[in-house]
């Protein structure tokens, strides 16, 4: 999840203190922000890690107390995202809601079980470990699906990739490396089929344009035509599945 905003003009160049740890306060709370600066980011860009740290993006030439200024501004969203994950984080049980193939379906708990859709999985911790257990399914699935269906997307497109694996990424849905190993989310799991389809056509198309230049997108386009509303669906929605 981020925020991000296009900066406008070039500013001083960053000395040693403005790179000092700073905090945003939003009400009662106080969120540690970490910086960093990107020499490709073209806006500043604000996350919150799992652990609600604020992580700072600065382009280069812009400045830190600019990006810092950013960050101030946005209280409303950083209420709602820390809010959000603290629910997330609470304990799962009967009735809580989660993303499985584009749906969001509920979960059911009982002798030692939890259900959703159409999958049945051993709680052999007791209730405790409904969470653990459920993504443990959705991963061992996601390992079982998306490394075939990548392949397969792959030889219709005519492109060779070397390996193709499934991780815990937290702020990407999948990369494509110079070596051609492409790597996956195993959230994709959660979204719908043609939306993680096209996940995975956008990492193919990189070994054709390893940029996101406006021939890359023409490549895009050309292998899925309904990229855009695939965008729209991870814009709204992909915040919830990291």
């Amino acid at each position: 999840m981020q925020l991000v905003l296009p900066w406008m003009s070039p500013k001083p160049r960053v000395t040693g203190a403005e790179r000092a740890p700073a905090s945003v306060e939003v009400g009662p709370h106080s969120y540690p922000v970490t910086i960093t600066r990107h020499r490709r980011a073209r806006r500043f860009v604000l996350r919150m890690t799992p652990e609600g740290v604020l992580r700072l993006t600065v382009p280069r030439g812009a400045s830190i107390a600019g990006g810092l200024a950013f960050a101030k501004g946005q209280g409303r969203w950083i209420a709602r995202e820390a809010a959000r994950r603290a629910e997330r984080a609470g304990p799962w049980a009967t009735g809580t809601m989660i993303w499985f193939r584009g749906a969001e379906v509920p979960l059911a708990v009982s002798d030692a079980r939890v259900s959703f859709a159409d999958a049945s999985v051993a709680l052999p911790d007791g209730v405790a470990s409904v969470r653990q257990a459920s993504e443990a399914h959705l991963r061992r699935t996601a390992a079982a699906e998306l490394p075939p269906r990548c392949l397969d997307l792959a030889r219709q497109h005519g492109l060779t990739v070397s390996r193709v694996s499934v991780r815990n990424q937290r702020s990407r849905w999948g990369s494509c490396s110079s070596r051609g190993a492409i790597a996956l989310n195993w959230r994709l799991i959660q979204m719908p089929p043609e939306v993680s389809d096209y996940v995975i056509l956008h990492e193919l198309m990189h070994l054709k344009q390893p940029n996101h230049s406006r021939q890359f997108w023409r490549e895009v386009a050309a292998v899925s035509a309904s990229w855009r509303e695939s965008e729209a669906w991870l814009k709204r929605y992909g915040r919830e599945l990291l």
